[in-house]
């Protein structure tokens, strides 16, 4: 007798029950969360570090430190908050491997957590992408899959986990879901915590570059959430269609080259990125980022990958603007990650040449401020 026919002859209809509960598969998954999350636990905030500027300007210029990660860089944070959403879920599984579509540093911690829950991890870059990179992936445990086109890194990502049954980790369309940009310790609520006691505490402007875009997303919900009048300025490298995205309104311009500058710059409009939320946007010369670089190296002694440069000259030129206009206040920008990762690059004038880089003019630029206040 039928389910209907049981209820049309005055008798209990049966009740569908499908129960995939699996209590092994729980243990794993609590021991699995356990593991992230104590990872964080361990790990102390990032540091908050000034630039040198003038004090009669005014003006206080900051670079968090996001380098100090135990894998050495802001990804850090996006690989906690990945493994997380996938792990709850249930999108990760116990001997099925995890993969991303990334230009390295993701896929560096990535690697490093897969390991720490003792699954395989696959990354697929770009063949270009940097030795070091590569180096510190499969130091973590993971294979790297190089593919020489790098807009073919998502559908490649797809087809290897339906082919192994893995995770497609997918960070250009979960970065900005799998933070909780309210707080819970993001980067925007520890940067304010962080310029709690320091003399301007509301920063005028927090700049950052965008290669998932899930990290300005954070920040700039965050800002308008806690009702700061914090602006956000996300600045653009070359090859990268974000900044033309923005400006045009067309989330279907793309860009035929990769990025230069590692980490940032995509050649499509990612889901991550949330253009409504950012305030402004700067197309950065890549000659620029690699001149703010190395006068990071100047100032303060340390050596900083690509992204951070990019970030840097578009902190410096605002705090330029803010100069000629005789505001004070203060400016936050980022270190993404520790430039070890590119001395075959950034800091290497046999690179610039090969890739046809004068950075002459942008030093200058920047010296031209520091020592006069003036943007040339």
């Amino acid at each position: 007798m039928s389910t209907a026919e049981q209820g049309r002859a005055g008798k209990p209809a049966a009740t569908i029950d499908v129960d995939r509960s699996d209590p092994d598969q729980r243990a794993w998954l609590n021991e699995a969360v356990r593991r992230v999350q104590a990872d964080a636990n361990r790990s102390a905030d990032t540091h908050l570090l000034r630039f040198p500027l003038p004090e009669p300007w005014g003006i206080d210029l900051y670079l968090k430190d996001e380098s100090t990660h135990p894998t050495g860089s802001l990804k850090h944070r996006l690989a906690r908050s990945l493994f997380l959403y996938g792990l709850c879920n249930g999108w990760i599984r116990p001997g099925k491997p995890v993969i991303e579509a990334s230009s390295g540093s993701t896929a560096v911690s990535e690697a490093y957590f897969a390991k720490l829950i003792g699954v395989p991890f696959v990354a697929v870059m770009p063949r270009t992408t940097s030795r070091e990179k590569t180096r510190l992936i499969e130091f973590h445990g993971g294979q790297c899959h190089l593919v020489d086109e790098p807009r073919t890194v998502y559908e490649v990502s797809a087809r290897l986990a339906a082919e192994t049954g893995g995770h497609y980790m997918d960070q250009f369309t979960y970065a900005e879901r799998a933070t909780d940009w309210r707080g819970n310790n993001n980067i925007a609520e520890s940067i304010y915590q962080q310029m709690r006691l320091e003399r301007y505490p509301e920063p005028a402007w927090i700049v950052a570059t965008a290669g998932t875009g899930g990290t300005s997303a954070t920040i700039a919900r965050y800002v308008r959430y806690m009702q700061y009048d914090t602006l956000v300025c996300v600045p653009d490298p070359e090859n990268s269609c974000f900044f033309e995205g923005w400006t045009t309104g067309d989330p279907d311009v793309s860009s035929d080259r990769g990025s230069r500058i590692e980490g940032i710059g995509r050649p499509r409009m990612e889901p991550s990125f949330v253009p409504g939320a950012i305030d402004r946007m700067m197309k950065v010369p890549d000659a620029a980022t690699v001149a703010a670089v190395r006068a990071l190296e100047r100032a303060i002694g340390r050596r900083a990958g690509g992204s951070t440069g990019t970030g840097l000259w578009s902190a410096l030129k605002i705090v330029s603007e803010m100069v000629a206009a005789g505001r004070t206040g203060s400016v936050v920008t980022l270190i993404c990650d520790p430039g070890d990762r590119y001395l075959d690059k950034y800091y290497s004038d046999a690179w610039l040449e090969e890739q046809g880089l004068d950075i002459a003019p942008y030093t200058a630029a920047i010296d031209s401020l520091l020592a006069t206040g003036d943007w040339i």
